[in-house]
């Protein structure tokens, strides 16, 4: 993706937090038929390295093919992101030349994917990723929850997928690029907005 310096980040951590904390990621390949983008919810496993993904989907999902025969997928990770009004900016009020913008953290993930088919992992993983989802709640769900017969029954519906990541790349457009006092009124404006998590990356990039 472009990647003008002073927004690019390089922390591995703030890009392993951005994926765990945004885990629907777009699943992206391009197959015999072309490109096929998906939307699916991702666990993470960092054991050293970039780390691996994983994940399952509907066996009848096109995509589910060609992930057994590319050699190479991408998946986009979104987080906070929102508007940027050009009056929220000092400058404006001293000059007058400002545009609106955009600004978004975003990590983009690509690696090698492998399709599993064996129950016993896709039974471990929709588990791993219900139990996380769940854990927050008053009262969980849990898998063992629903009849055995029809937790069989959705497996074979499915296939799992590992994505040995080989590159990450985060991307945090926090208005770095403005002055400091552009940056304070970018702050104010986002709260005052509803867009505190937004809020909190631009102040964290301005030493705020």
């Amino acid at each position: 993706m472009y990647q003008p310096p002073h927004f690019r980040e390089e922390s591995r951590d703030a890009q392993h937090a951005l994926i765990r904390a945004h885990p629907l990621g777009l699943l992206v390949t391009a197959g015999p038929g072309g490109l096929i983008a998906n939307p699916i919810p991702f666990l993470l496993d960092v054991n050293g390295g970039y780390g691996m993904l994983r994940a399952h989907l509907a066996r009848a999902n096109p995509q589910a093919q060609d992930l057994a025969v590319v050699g190479e997928g991408l998946v986009v990770f979104q987080g906070p992101e929102g508007y940027v009004s050009p009056s929220w900016y000092a400058s404006k009020r001293e000059h007058g030349r400002v545009v609106p913008t955009w600004n978004y953290a975003i990590v983009q993930v690509r690696g090698r994917p492998r399709v599993i088919e064996d129950p016993a992992w896709l039974r471990r993983q929709i588990a791993d990723l219900t139990a996380l989802r769940e854990a927050p709640r008053a009262e969980p769900w849990a898998v063992s929850d629903a009849p055995e017969s029809f937790v069989a029954a959705q497996v074979q519906a499915l296939i799992g997928v590992e994505i040995a990541i080989t590159h990450l790349e985060g991307k945090w457009k926090m208005s770095q690029n403005r002055s400091a006092a552009d940056r304070t009124g970018v702050i104010a404006g986002l709260q005052a907005a509803g867009e505190a998590d937004l809020a909190k990356l631009v102040a964290e990039r301005s030493g705020s």
